[in-house]
């Protein structure tokens, strides 16, 4: 049995990952890193800055000032303040589809989610842990979902935050980030060769949750 499991869980905007994650990482007492809210900090920063997501060279400049700091009850803190729910709005989320594709800012990020990952019995979720933060993780999943069923889910997601939501618009600002995340340039949104695909579209949380919990008991087995 090997001592420290590292899982990767990649897949598309909206399809549970960071949920199912943090349900797993409960269960299992493992670290739970939440790669995503990394990014949409460095968004959320630019976006109260008003600094222009555009502007690639103004971003890069951006993080060297910025320190994330995740706690072990999911909390997120940017600079010693506690976002974890203003991270969570749809211009935020498209905002760091669109700063994840320069460089500068997913090297500063990937470099902080290794270090953290080095702790050993790790979860992490994201577009690209098992491709390019973790290729040697122990366990690889690609969650995925309809756009509907993702729609849906952060439809319901934003009411229970209290924030305004409108499933339509949510729809179209997924189908958005689907094409961001495929197309772009650096560290595309993709399957790893060696990655299990789970379609989570007409399970419950608790039959995904009990499907990842299975694959890493085999994974220790390994």
């Amino acid at each position: 049995m090997k001592k420290n499991i590292s899982v990767a869980i990649d897949g598309p905007s909206a399809a549970g990952k960071s949920t199912i994650a943090k349900m797993v990482a409960k269960k299992e007492n493992f670290i739970y890193i939440d790669t995503g809210a990394m990014y949409r900090c460095v968004a959320y920063y630019c976006l109260t800055q008003k600094i222009d997501l555009n502007d690639e060279k103004a971003v890069e400049q951006a993080i060297e000032h910025i320190q994330i700091r995740l706690t072990p009850d999911n909390k997120v803190y940017l600079n010693d303040e506690d976002v974890s729910n203003q991270i969570r709005q749809d211009q935020v989320s498209l905002g760091a589809s669109c700063v994840s594709k320069y460089q500068a800012v997913r090297s500063f990020l990937v470099d902080e989610q290794r270090k953290m990952a080095k702790a050993g019995n790790v979860i992490l979720d994201g577009r690209d842990i098992g491709t390019v933060v973790l290729p040697n993780a122990n366990l690889k999943i690609y969650q995925i979902a309809s756009v509907e069923t993702r729609a849906k889910r952060r439809y319901l997601e934003n009411l229970e935050r209290g924030l305004d939501a409108d499933l339509e618009t949510i729809k179209k600002e997924i189908e958005e980030r689907d094409y961001q995340d495929t197309h772009r340039e650096i560290s595309p949104l993709k399957k790893a060769e060696d990655a299990i695909e789970l379609d989570t579209s007409s399970l419950t949380l608790e039959e995904v949750v009990e499907q990842v919990l299975t694959l890493i008991q085999k994974a220790k087995e390994e």
